[in-house]
């Protein structure tokens, strides 16, 4: 069998421009459209050739070397500088400028704000196509790791021990200098002695700044590198990271809007998240859906409040287990004698009642402990009692709302809408850490990734051709 060989020193008639190189219907094209349909004023970018000064690259071509980059999952400065030098659509893309990875960094790191309203107009773009109906919004969240070590994250409690070994060491070396002095040694050992006493010291001090900024902001812990991160519990173990958010359209899965929050979990985001997502929208959504993870009564209520459908189960439905015949949810609560009325048709009064809810327990102890099921449905001796959290109607009717089949239905599409975007970011970009520190850095990388990845969704819904025209290039 024959075969092809190339050969380097082959001489040819190469295309008369760079643009020959890209064909009409490359994605790359379809990119460079949707930043030239960007409004660089509402993003605050200025957009200005008579700038006096030293000539800077075109802020156009650096947002379209960004947007790109990551869509592919290149997202280190130093490796956008390669492609830039070497990979054809990036060199399309820049028009054969070259820029370096410092002036790449440095144009991230000042344009943060900008970045974040790439997404917000990506979304009016999606709506302004009908892509976006903005009726049914799921939430989801995912554990993303900072850009620093959970060995950084300090407690009080490592900050005492630190200290002690500190202490410790510094005496140690002191006796060692005393014993060096009285057996006469060579200087060259205590010049060692003496600068692993410096580093010592300013250890020390640094220690003692860090237990004084955590007894003035009276959190928990903090780390050195990235203070605005947070401690992360994962199926990989703790990290120091953050909690990326979501809110994705139900029509065709595009994403509405992101976040990023310092918390460890979505528990008291569910209202802040779908009220960013209407504001980013400009419009008001119907139903709003998420997994049990968002499920505390407070949040829901906020979105419940407004007349949007919540679709969101309780930890306790979530479960799934089998319930105890004498669970909380079989006794009875009469409203008008404000009791809870036993499986066996006993009473149980109100014991004590607090800002977050009340207590309720059997009158007599001993009808508790003469009932045929004692000991199934209680061991105290003090007999039954059921707490009742001050919002617990809400809950109940919002347990019974997830429940409708209409509900159920929505709730099922949830999965395959919500995860998807995730999914793209952490397995087909390779997305498993942040570039950036800060809050403000990281919501600017959450939005450049989440606008590439509803930007690679339209070309797949409408087509490259189709969505340059749409973009009028």
């Amino acid at each position: 069998m024959a075969y092809r060989y190339g050969d380097r020193q082959q001489m040819g008639l190469f295309p008369a421009s760079l643009d020959d190189y890209v064909p009409e219907d490359a994605p790359v094209r379809a990119y460079d459209a949707f930043v030239e349909a960007l409004d660089f004023k509402e993003l605050g970018i200025e957009l200005d050739e008579d700038k006096v000064g030293n000539p800077e690259y075109d802020p156009k071509a650096m947002l379209k070397l960004l947007i790109y980059g990551y869509s592919y999952g290149v997202r280190s400065s130093r490796k956008l500088e390669r492609e830039a030098h070497y990979n054809v659509s990036f060199m399309w893309i820049v028009g054969g400028l070259r820029p370096d990875h410092k002036t790449i960094a440095e144009f991230r790191r000042n344009n943060k704000q900008a970045l974040k309203k790439v997404m917000k107009q990506c979304v009016r773009l999606c709506l302004k196509l009908n892509l976006i109906e903005g009726n049914t919004l799921f939430l989801d969240g995912t554990k993303i790791r900072a850009n620093a070590s959970i060995k950084n994250t300090w407690t009080g409690e490592k900050c005492e021990r630190a200290l002690e070994h500190i202490d410790r060491r510094i005496e140690a070396i002191l006796n060692e200098c005393e014993r060096i002095d009285e057996e006469e040694r060579e200087q060259p050992s205590l010049v060692r002695m003496g600068e692993e006493l410096r580093k010592q010291e300013v250890l020390k001090a640094k220690v003692k700044e860090v237990l004084a900024e955590l007894a003035e902001t009276k959190a928990k812990a903090v780390n050195t590198t990235d203070p605005e991160c947070t401690r992360i519990n994962s199926l990989q173990g703790s990290h120091a990271g953050y909690n990326g958010q979501l809110v994705v359209d139900d029509k065709n899965g595009l994403v509405v809007s992101s976040d990023v929050v310092s918390e460890n979990n979505d528990l008291y985001q569910f209202g802040a998240q779908v009220e960013k997502a209407q504001e980013e929208m400009g419009k008001k959504c119907e139903t709003a859906c998420a997994d049990s993870g968002y499920a505390t009564t407070d949040e829901l209520e906020k979105v419940d409040r407004q007349g949007i459908q919540v679709v969101v189960p309780s930890q306790r439905q979530a479960g799934e287990r089998e319930r105890n015949p004498f669970d909380k949810t079989h006794f009875c609560y009469d409203q008008a004698r404000d009791c809870y009325i036993c499986p066996e048709g006993k009473e149980l009064t109100l014991l004590t009642r607090k800002k977050k809810g009340a207590a309720y327990r059997i009158a007599d102890r001993r009808t508790c402990l003469k009932c045929r099921k004692y000991g199934v449905c209680t061991k105290s001796r003090m007999g039954r009692m059921i707490a009742r959290m001050a919002k617990e109607e809400v809950r109940e009717r919002l347990e019974r709302q997830y429940k409708e089949s209409a509900c159920q239905a929505v709730y099922k599409r949830r999965q395959e809408k919500a995860e998807l975007p995730f999914g793209h970011i952490k397995r087909n970009l390779g997305v498993q850490a942040f570039l950036l520190r800060g809050l403000e850095g990281t919501r600017a990388e959450m939005a450049l990734l989440t606008s590439c990845f509803n930007i690679r969704r339209m070309m797949s819904l409408i087509g490259v051709v189709g969505l340059m025209k749409a973009l009028g290039g």
